[in-house]
């Protein structure tokens, strides 16, 4: 029997993960226990609207839960990961890591555009 070689990395990411701003969202909520829709957004630079969409994504694939309620009068929506939302953020920087070591081992010197490395 031969052994066939690891898959690459790459396609170990999750596209539901991997997108810019759910990759961010997701990284600010392991930081916390919880934290507010208007945090979330400030420390993101999104729109009320762009955020929203890219909760409820979330949200849909049990990434994280959103919970509204109120502080004091005021309306307020809370944001949480959940424990597959951490696992699917470690397994995601996991398949990261590898990639960089491959970039690290394959040699910088291919990724300056030496035309002379080999």
């Amino acid at each position: 029997m031969t052994d066939s070689p690891p898959p690459h990395p790459a396609l170990a990411l999750d596209d539901t993960v991997h997108q810019r701003v759910r990759l961010a969202i997701l990284t600010v909520l392991s930081e916390t226990q919880e934290c507010t829709f208007s945090t979330l957004r400030d420390e993101l630079k999104l729109t009320d609207g762009n955020l929203n969409r890219h909760l409820r994504v979330l949200e849909q694939a049990d990434l994280l839960r959103v919970i509204k309620g109120y502080e004091g009068r005021r309306p307020t929506t809370w944001l949480r990961l959940t424990r597959q939302g951490r696992t699917a953020l470690r397994a995601e920087i996991t398949a990261l890591e590898q990639l960089v070591a491959r970039v690290r081992r394959a040699g910088a010197d291919r990724l300056d555009g030496d035309p002379d490395a080999t």
